[in-house]
């Protein structure tokens, strides 16, 4: 077992909080335009609902939540994927923002970190 750790230190992550149903058609866009994968989980939020009284039945508070870890560089162009394949543009659609991160250690392969090298 290899006892070095490889940091990222040039990375965000993104993360959209969203009507159900709609994070897997970000991911997958997120995907497509390079990003190597994140996480979907369930979530119940309260907010709007107890804002509006009786008429917050009509506020859906299970949410999806998508959080994906890109490199800095990768953030507008996975950011302006996930946002136009979520509908945030519609009343409702969610929302989502980005947090810098400090550190990011994670498996990288032998031959990508060689080739990170290399490009230094």
């Amino acid at each position: 077992m290899n006892e070095s750790v490889t940091y990222l230190t040039d990375a965000v992550l993104i993360t959209a909080v969203v009507p159900v149903g709609r994070a897997d058609a970000m991911l997958k866009a997120a995907r497509d335009v390079g990003a190597s994968g994140g996480i979907v989980h369930n979530a119940r939020g309260t907010g709007a609902r107890e804002l509006l009284g009786l008429l917050g039945i009509a506020v859906e508070v299970e949410k999806d939540v998508l959080n994906i870890a890109v490199a800095a560089e990768h953030q507008e162009l996975v950011v302006r994927a996930i946002y136009q394949a979520g509908g945030l543009d519609t009343p409702g659609g969610g929302y989502l923002y980005v947090t810098p991160l400090e550190k990011l250690a994670m498996y990288i392969p032998e031959d990508a970190l060689q080739r990170l090298q290399e490009q230094k």
